[in-house]
């Protein structure tokens, strides 16, 4: 009888693990899909778009030729850094909503 105990609580004490890796598996898999997907940002009401995937990559800028100004360069600027910077938070957002389903809401540190 004490043979049995002490199988079933090593079995027991294994289970947890093997959550933890099938956990790790899935939230790696996760990860790897936000590659391919993207999210669009437009700012100065379509004057600049961006695309940038989920992890953060920069696929594509598109700029309006009637925001093309020689002596006003700084707004350009301007647009194409307020684009990126919505573009990278919506990336972060689609990251912590693609793995929040996988973690329970948890929160885990360095999972986005």
């Amino acid at each position: 009888m004490a043979r049995k105990k002490k199988a079933q609580f090593k079995s027991q004490r294994g289970a947890p693990l093997k959550q933890i890796q099938e956990l790790q598996a899935k939230v790696l898999e996760t990860q790897d899909a936000l590659g391919g997907q993207t999210v669009t940002t437009s700012v100065g009401g379509g004057a600049v778009t961006v695309v940038m995937t989920g992890h953060h990559k920069l696929e594509s800028i598109e700029i309006s030729p009637e925001v093309i100004d020689p002596d006003d360069a700084e707004m350009l600027q301007d647009l194409i850094i307020a684009a990126v910077n919505e573009a990278s938070e919506k990336a972060g957002e689609l990251a912590a909503q693609s793995l929040a389903g996988l973690t329970g809401g948890l929160g885990i540190p360095g999972l986005t």
